[in-house]
């Protein structure tokens, strides 16, 4: 397990973003050819809970956010709660991005990393 990610040679899989980070907070990755690893299982175990997690908190946001007569402090405490259960989702959602094979790319192909044409048309933009 290393905190960043080494350089790749041709043939070796992408460096896993694990679901939890360094004691410094930094990312941590796995570098491994065995995606049943014991680190890998732990992983993938930490990620299921946290997406189980964030449908949980999201089902009991609802309620509380659904309700006009919320104290304010209830309403605070669902919006810190499905902060970070969305900040756990993107990671897992990254993670699992950095893992997809890519195929080869040909121009004109969308490649890793790289903005789609309809960036910025979201509703907040």
């Amino acid at each position: 397990m290393m905190e960043r990610p080494a350089g790749r040679t041709p043939g070796t899989p992408p460096p896993r973003l694990l679901p939890w980070l360094s004691p410094k907070g930094n990312p941590c990755y796995l570098v491994t050819d065995d995606n049943g690893s014991y680190l890998s299982r732990l992983a993938d175990d930490l990620e299921a809970v946290q997406l189980a997690t964030g449908t949980e908190v999201l089902g009991l946001a609802r309620k509380v956010l659904d309700d006009p007569a919320s104290p304010y402090t209830e309403v605070r405490f669902a919006g810190l709660r499905l902060a970070e259960c969305l900040a756990d989702a993107l990671r897992v959602a990254e993670s699992r991005g950095m893992r997809v094979p890519v195929p080869d790319s040909e121009e004109g192909e969308r490649t890793p990393g790289q903005a789609t044409d309809n960036a910025g048309s979201g509703p907040w933009s």
